[in-house]
């Protein structure tokens, strides 16, 4: 580690610059942009279309300025040799006492076609070739980028609203906080989200949909619970699913991962899955005591 790094502001005690660095990226049309904003407003620098090649001098010249503590850089492919530069940044940001977190917007293709639609503008990867083709090339190009990224949002149903209460969940600070660990309901026929680290299939159960008493309600509504949870298939599945996800997080600290979803799914996304993440969250609940901030979130319910 160069002197720089050994000179700079240290609040952890481990050497880690007292920075918060953010690396805002993903696919075009996916929201970073949108995201970036979220940031700003909340009172971070933030710097739009950065080459990565300049990510290490934003962090210099910023080091020692109290009002500019929270960084985010939001990257894309327009520049040239896109995936190798920001791999070379990340790594000096490390090795300079920078640990930046790198959160990835992606959303399905036809979410982008629309949107690029809407706008009437190109894929900077179009080229003379179609919409879908760009979109499919730069898919290509960040899947590595992708795979290795702290937290991937997926913002194909978000709409402006969701995304920056997503975004707000993942800026929270505090240092006890070791692993933020989301628990997702939602709607197979809506599509499987696409930042789900475990996905949990739960159209096993008996379906009160099919219960016209039970039809109108939602998994947190009592009579719905019940129904869901007094099935012994469903009892036994989450005694499993719970030590599953133990060991999972156990693992997951020990790595350091920072950010895990969990996504519970059923049909619609309204009944079985809302009642059994809600009770899984219940269960895990203790797991904040070893620095686990445990979250829930309902994607599709509302949507019927």
């Amino acid at each position: 580690m160069d002197s720089t790094a050994d000179t700079a502001p240290d609040t952890t005690g481990d050497g880690t610059r007292r920075h918060d660095v953010v690396i805002l990226t993903g696919m075009s049309g996916a929201g970073r942009t949108t995201a970036g904003d979220v940031l700003e407003d909340r009172g971070w620098y933030v710097v739009d279309n950065l080459p990565p090649s300049m990510i290490v001098e934003l962090m210099e010249l910023t080091a020692d300025d109290p009002q500019r503590q929270r960084v985010a850089a939001v990257v894309d492919v327009r520049s040239r040799d896109f995936t190798t530069e920001l791999s070379g940044a990340l790594q000096a940001l490390n090795e300079r006492g920078w640990r930046p977190r790198v959160v990835f917007v992606d959303a399905s293709d036809e979410a982008l076609v629309r949107r690029f639609d809407a706008v009437r503008r190109p894929h900077p990867l179009q080229g003379e070739g179609l919409l879908l083709d760009g979109i499919r090339r730069e898919r290509r190009m960040l899947a590595d980028l992708r795979s290795n990224a702290d937290v991937v949002v997926d913002t194909t149903n978000y709409n402006v609203h969701q995304l920056s209460a997503k975004v707000d969940s993942l800026i929270e600070t505090g240092v006890r906080v070791r692993l933020r660990l989301a628990v997702m309901s939602f709607g197979f026929k809506y599509g499987i989200p696409l930042d789900a680290d475990i996905v949990l299939d739960l159209r096993f159960l008996p379906n009160p949909y099919w219960d016209p008493a039970l039809r109108p309600y939602t998994g947190k509504d009592a009579a719905v619970r019940d129904f869901v949870l007094g099935q012994e298939l469903a009892g036994s599945f989450l005694d499993h699913t719970e030590r599953m996800l133990r060991a999972a997080v156990a693992g997951y600290l020990a790595e350091g991962r920072r950010f895990v979803t969990v996504a519970v799914g059923c049909t619609g996304g309204k009944h079985r899955s809302v009642a059994i993440a809600e009770d899984l969250a219940l269960r895990l609940g203790d797991l904040e005591d070893s620095g686990v901030q445990l979250t829930t979130f309902h994607r599709d319910l509302g949507r019927e």
